[in-house]
């Protein structure tokens, strides 16, 4: 076996081996995480919050299992073929060994790591990233329609995983038109190509039109409630954090791009790079949106450091330049993810809080990391509910409704009873079973909104009674109530169906 095959496998290997060393077991999985997994057992070709791509993958996790080592391998799995892919990039631009070692490390110890230890779309949002540019060089120094086809294919997959893939063609679709590459609008096989992509994304397009285009509602939600607190000059010094380790590669790589005379047919990428960072401030992006930007170019900059660096004094620098990644990767380590306790955090708050780390999507600081706070609780909850189940008159005809996703899912993930929860928010809306009478229902209240059950909800069942809450105080779910309603006096399929219709409704507006 090659030297360098083998060096690819080893960082593969690493890859995989450091995410099962990034989260401390004190941690369930993270809220959105089973919102993805419950989309496996209700296959369609689209879903309020994310495009069918997820669902599929959700659906090969159930089937191997449904445990946690299979939820965590697959963004693992997509963050090593991320590697794999910089490093094909790396060889078609004719890098060194040097710069092969160099892009792979820039690439594993970056925010990727971090992204890839979640089940959510933006690990495969990366790839397709990634994948994509890659196949754009291909083409570029071939000419060969192959790649054009491969190209819409990378998309399309992309698309039906995230649409944060739009911003890509938003940034390189103008800069093409701009340089001697817009021949490629005059080719048959291009227009072809986008026929198959289209075909490809359809299935998709319809189901938002047949479904009034949740997607519309769900943008104009984040941006009301996420996207408004987002700054701009937040979102630019993310990007230094992100890859703050190499950063000076992908500085590199702009400036080859510039300067390097093999790299100047790639020199639309030096204008689709602030093209598309500028589109994603002008739309108050989050800032993880863009990570799936920037390995392509720390791809060119390992190429070029790798030229700049092999001869003479200057090739003394190349274990120094290899060492930069790590060292301040380490740092980065200690906080940006869940290996320390919720308890360690609480009393060493400061350096999360000089990251931003503590920031959540409200722009408020709070005591914990978002999604660390939302990896709390989760089981408490589902233990809790499974202990009320089994003690009713009569299980089967009992709803459990949830006020969140987050909730629903968790539910459905740790129960024993094996019940399936559901909401009114996100996609449960449409998973609601209403072939059975139901009689009881176990409420599961926020905290902010559990005040009034009792009182409002009561005069309609025989039974009421509060059951339990959620006890962690670290848990972003900390108060939320578990209410239960037993012998319902009024017909709660029927308000069940008059909710559902009124989203509909609220949908269509």
């Amino acid at each position: 076996m090659k030297k360098k095959t083998l060096l690819l496998f080893g960082f593969i290997a690493l890859k995989f081996i450091l995410h099962y060393f990034l989260i401390s077991p004190e941690y369930d999985l993270q809220r959105d995480e089973y919102l993805h997994l419950d989309q496996g057992r209700h296959l369609d070709w689209g879903y309020i919050s994310v495009p069918p791509f997820t669902s599929w993958v959700s659906k090969l996790i159930i089937l191997l299992g449904n445990s946690v080592f299979w939820v965590k391998f697959f963004p693992a799995l997509f963050g090593a073929l991320t590697i794999y892919i910089v490093w094909k990039t790396i060889e078609a631009l004719n890098g060194s060994l040097f710069s092969l070692i160099l892009g792979s490390v820039c690439i594993l110890f970056s925010a990727i790591l971090r992204l890839n230890i979640l089940y959510q779309p933006n690990s495969f949002d990366v790839l397709s990233w990634v994948t994509f540019y890659y196949i754009v060089i291909r083409y570029i120094q071939t000419q060969n329609a192959k790649w054009l086809f491969l190209g819409v294919i990378a998309f399309a997959l992309g698309f039906l995983n995230k649409y944060n893939i739009i911003f890509l063609l938003i940034g390189l679709l103008p800069v093409l038109l701009l340089t001697k590459h817009r021949i490629v609008f005059t080719q048959k096989q291009f227009y072809l190509a986008l026929l198959i992509g289209f075909l490809l994304i359809v299935p998709n397009l319809l189901w938002q039109y047949n479904n009034h285009f949740p997607v519309v509602h769900h943008l104009k939600e984040l941006a009301a409630t996420q996207l408004v607190n987002v700054d701009r000059y937040d979102f630019l010094t993310h990007q230094l954090l992100f890859f703050i380790g190499s950063f000076f590669v992908i500085i590199s790589g702009l400036v080859g791009l510039l300067c390097y005379k093999p790299f100047k047919t790639y020199r639309l990428f030096f204008l689709s790079f602030f093209l598309t960072l500028i589109v994603f401030m002008y739309f108050k992006a989050k800032d993880y949106y863009a990570i799936g930007l920037y390995p392509v170019y720390i791809a060119f900059g390992a190429v070029v450091l790798g030229e700049w660096l092999k001869t003479g004094w200057k090739k003394y620098l190349q274990p120094v330049t290899i060492a930069i990644p790590l060292l301040l990767f380490i740092p980065v380590y200690n906080m940006a993810f869940p290996n320390k306790s919720p308890h360690y955090i609480l009393e060493h708050p400061e350096p999360y809080k000089d990251f931003g780390l503590l920031r959540w999507e409200d722009g408020k600081d709070h005591a914990l990391p978002q999604d660390y706070a939302d990896m709390l609780g989760w089981k408490e909850l589902a233990q809790k509910v499974d202990s009320v189940y089994q003690k009713l008159p009569n299980p089967n005809q009992t709803l459990i409704l949830c006020d969140n996703y987050g909730q629903a899912g968790a539910i459905n993930y740790y129960s024993k009873q094996k019940v399936q929860a559901v909401s009114f928010n996100a996609d449960y809306i449409n998973w609601f079973d209403l072939t059975k009478k139901y009689k009881n229902i176990i409420r599961i209240k926020e905290a902010d909104n559990s005040q009034t059950e009792l009182q409002e909800t009561a005069p309609f069942f025989e039974t009421s009674k509060v059951a339990g809450t959620i006890t962690n105080t670290n848990a972003r779910e900390f108060g939320t109530t578990i209410f239960v309603f037993t012998g319902a006096k009024m017909d709660i399929n029927g308000r069940i169906k008059t909710e559902i219709q009124q989203y509909k409704d609220y949908l269509k507006k």
